[in-house]
């Protein structure tokens, strides 16, 4: 099963509780931080890497679990496979700005920017453009090949849950979804897994 998490990294943008936390991380993780300017950038990656450390303690994983890490504001996010080994995990966090419509023209393929168009107020268009953005962000990290794989090659169709209807041909495995939502914040969330079981509910429990 596919467990998801989010942790709030406000508190580490005090620099004591920050040096706490980076004093912890592995060396690659400390040179990811310190190639990264602002105070908020450095919290998220220590605290994506602190979250997933917390977890693992937490439910016992070993190192070769399979996991993604994302964030966004001031947020962090985790999925993790619990059970098996041989799964593809991806997750995306975003917190919500302004509807970009020409980045959807651009990067998305013509049934979804289409779909982000059709019809509704520029607050609906907006939601919808930013669940496709974490949808094809998951997948695109699930793969583990990332933005070198065009984000037009595949496409999503919304739902409950969404469906990957096209997929690129060097990924023909099926693959879940399922979104995440919290009330009163303006982010979207989602996972995107080649395991078919993945929990319906977002863990907060955790604290950085």
């Amino acid at each position: 099963m596919v467990r998801v998490w989010l942790a709030s990294v406000t508190p580490l943008y005090d620099e004591k509780c920050y040096r706490e936390y980076y004093e912890r991380l592995p060396l690659f993780r400390r040179k990811k931080a310190d190639a990264l300017r602002s105070c908020q950038g450095r919290a998220q990656s220590a605290g994506a890497w602190s979250l997933w450390e917390k977890i693992r303690a937490e439910y016992g994983l070993p190192e070769s679990s399979v996991y993604n890490l994302s964030h966004s504001g001031d947020y962090v996010m985790c999925a993790a496979e619990t059970g098996a080994s041989s799964v593809r995990v991806g997750c995306d966090l975003q917190q919500m700005g302004e509807l970009r419509m020409k980045v959807a023209e651009r990067f998305f393929s013509r049934e979804e920017w289409i779909a982000v168009q059709d019809g509704g107020t520029v607050e609906q268009q907006r939601d919808r453009f930013y669940r496709y953005w974490v949808l094809k962000e998951s997948f695109l990290k699930a793969t583990r090949k990332g933005m070198a794989l065009p984000m037009d090659s595949f496409t999503v169709l919304l739902g409950d849950p969404p469906v990957l209807v096209k997929q690129p041909p060097e990924f023909q495995e099926q693959y879940y979804y399922r979104e995440f939502r919290i009330d009163g914040l303006p982010y979207k969330m989602a996972v995107c897994t080649t395991d078919n079981m993945i929990e319906s509910e977002v863990h907060t429990e955790l604290k950085l």
